[in-house]
């Protein structure tokens, strides 16, 4: 605390130190935390994997539209308390990690980057005021929809060309069952693809980055990945896209939202959420099939709607959890 409190005081006489921890809030709130300090290993982990992938881009786009998400936020919003808790950069976050990742370099990625980073507040805002009603947050469903709405845009304009395969998920061979071996690789790949990452190394720093915010967060992230993995190699997923974490991506965000984040640690809590991350891994099979002929990603869709339907069914006293104050 005495850290935090002098880094605080820190931003308070420095503006450009403002700048630099709203931004890192913004990356760490991609998982729920409010630490800048998790924000900049999450940063890290973005760029080992970029480097690994030969795709700087990426990394350059995370930050780019992290930074335009924070000053749009400044400039549009006269409540501070969100921008300064990160709560508006993490959407933009993702948009400026996912562009890059499935379109074409060009002059016209990074104006869009730009556009749709500030999109992702104006969506932010809208979604969270629509769903007040149900006391249930947007989490990433703005990311999802404003990079939805850019790559299917981009089968109708040349400037906007789509990459034949997104630059950081790793070709495997599809014709053979994933090993034993690779359980604990693809783990580790299941939470680093929660930054569209596909890096072992990644997925290390940003456990790291969650240790230092919330050792249970960290556990939820760990457990949810591993028991994703193994539950699609149990039903006979292919061997590609478990061991690159396309399985286990968004049952982290689920393990976290609700083993940590919304409910009250205890029994009750672990068997809800294990449900949870369960069913998510479910729901990203039947956006998978129904995504395909669309020729777009899942994104964190599937665990957006688990998340609000578990969560949307524990708000009342008769839940079978009590809601984290």
């Amino acid at each position: 605390m005495e850290k935090k409190t002098r880094w605080l005081t820190y931003c308070d006489r420095v503006p450009v130190l403002s700048w630099l921890d709203w931004v890192l809030r913004g990356f760490s709130q991609v998982m729920f935390q409010n630490n800048p300090l998790t924000g900049l290993l999450f940063f890290a982990a973005i760029v080992v994997s970029a480097w690994q992938a030969n795709a700087p881009q990426v990394a350059w786009g995370c930050l780019l539209a992290t930074l335009v998400a924070t000053l749009s936020a400044r400039l549009l919003l006269k409540d501070r308390t969100a921008l300064t808790r990160g709560m508006l950069g993490y959407n933009g976050c993702l948009v400026g990690a996912a562009l890059p990742a499935f379109l074409a370099p060009s002059a016209w990625l990074w104006l869009c980057i730009i556009f749709s980073a500030l999109m992702s507040v104006i969506v932010t805002v809208g979604v969270n005021r629509l769903l007040k009603q149900w006391q249930i947050a947007a989490l990433t469903a703005p990311f999802v929809f404003t990079t939805w709405t850019v790559l299917l845009a981009s089968h109708s304009f040349l400037r906007l060309a789509p990459l034949p395969q997104p630059v950081l998920v790793s070709v495997t061979p599809p014709d053979m069952l994933p090993q034993l071996s690779h359980i604990i690789p693809a783990t580790l790949d299941g939470v680093s693809q929660v930054f569209l990452c596909n890096s072992p190394a990644g997925g290390i720093l940003m456990l790291l980055g969650l240790a230092v915010s919330s050792r249970l967060a960290m556990m939820m992230a760990l457990a949810g990945s591993l028991i994703a993995v193994l539950i699609a190699m149990l039903a006979g997923a292919g061997s590609q896209p478990i061991e690159s974490g396309m399985y286990a991506f968004s049952p982290v965000l689920t393990a976290i939202a609700l083993g940590a984040v919304f409910n009250r640690l205890g029994i009750k809590t672990l068997c809800y959420t294990l449900t949870g991350v369960v069913f998510t891994v479910l729901m990203q099979g039947a956006f998978n099939t129904l995504l395909k002929p669309l020729d777009i990603p899942t994104l964190t869709m599937p665990f957006v709607i688990v998340s609000w339907l578990f969560l949307l069914a524990n708000q009342n006293e008769n839940s079978p959890l009590s809601s984290a104050p």
